[in-house]
């Protein structure tokens, strides 16, 4: 049966008490997986091309405008302390559900893979789907990976099973559309065929827009043999985060658990019932990455790095060791 991941994401607003009201209810809503993001604000990078953009004369944004004081002041309200992360784990085992994080930095690994997960898992972040360097230093503190992998190149992503298997370590990739949110048409489903051909545990984690399409995509990915999917989660009751927009609320993750027990006829018929255009999500199993995309990836590849001496920084995919 599907493993769903509930992604905490920054809809806490680095509140404690919020924290735990969202794994409380992703617990009691059907979540296996609650997910939370180890960002630590320091490690945010100024880099100067990202302070006004630029735009071409034709109207085409060459690099997306993504200030740094701004950026930092928002993250800075959002940090989680060392005692936070211990504090999701055990309110996570308490629950029944697996807690689970996505480090952002080289430096932070050996800190946060020496905590009390219970279950030695990593979730890592379609940006650093690439960054070897890094996933061989995960690999010294986590036995099993699930990465997404949007913004990546087919050939990186091979690269990245490669790796992997010779690092001995069980892993499942997710499909990713790196948009913030993702249309229907851009779902592009039948990406997972072809991520089969690399793992057999493959899956979709979904940024479409919840006000407009709900729970579709998701759904469709089940049926179609998804073994996870990840969903960005909140409790609040209005936009009030950034990612809020993406989030889905406690009854449509309820909704979502059920569906996934029903079986492989049901499903279909509740699809075909339902969302009768729902073939409009498969697209293609190869495709070159989107502008947006691409642009996405320019900035956020590179967004969080670690302290290299001497006023430097060392990323994530540097093959490069940290002072």
């Amino acid at each position: 049966m599907t493993k769903i991941i509930v992604e905490i994401c920054q809809n806490h607003s680095g509140n404690r008490e919020t924290f735990a009201k969202m794994i409380e209810s992703a617990a009691r809503s059907g979540a296996d997986y609650v997910k939370m993001q180890s960002i630590f604000s320091e490690d945010l990078t100024m880099r100067p091309r990202f302070e006004d953009g630029e735009t071409l004369a034709d109207g085409t944004v060459k690099t997306i405008k993504r200030p740094y004081g701004a950026e930092k002041s928002r993250l800075s309200k959002l940090d989680l302390t060392l005692q936070d992360h211990d504090f999701f784990i055990s309110k996570c085992k308490e629950l029944g559900v697996i807690p689970m994080t996505t480090i952002f930095s080289r430096h932070r690994i050996p800190e946060i893979g020496a905590l009390a997960w219970p279950e030695k898992t990593i979730k890592v972040a379609s940006y650093d789907c690439a960054s070897w360097p890094m996933l061989k230093e995960l690999a010294a503190h986590f036995d099993r990976f699930i990465i997404s992998t949007g913004a990546m190149e087919d050939q990186e992503i091979i690269k990245t099973a490669e790796l992997m298997k010779s690092l001995g370590k069980g892993f499942t990739f997710l499909h990713c559309v790196t948009c913030y949110p993702n249309t229907m048409e851009m779902c592009h489903l039948s990406r997972m065929d072809w991520l089969r051909t690399l793992t057999p545990l493959v899956g979709w984690s979904d940024h479409s827009l919840v006000e407009r399409d709900g729970i579709t995509a998701s759904k469709v990915a089940i049926m179609l043999g998804a073994d996870f999917i990840e969903r960005h989660f909140t409790v609040n009751t209005k936009n009030e985060t950034k990612d809020d927009p993406i989030s889905i609320n406690p009854a449509q993750l309820k909704e979502l658990s059920d569906f996934r027990r029903l079986s492989k006829d049901e499903q279909k018929q509740q699809i075909e019932k339902s969302i009768p255009e729902w073939k409009t999500l498969l697209g293609e199993s190869r495709r070159r990455l989107s502008q947006a995309e691409l642009l996405n990836r320019d900035y956020y590849r590179g967004r969080f790095a670690s302290p290299g001496g001497n006023e430097t920084w060392v990323y994530n995919w540097e093959e490069k060791n940290l002072s």
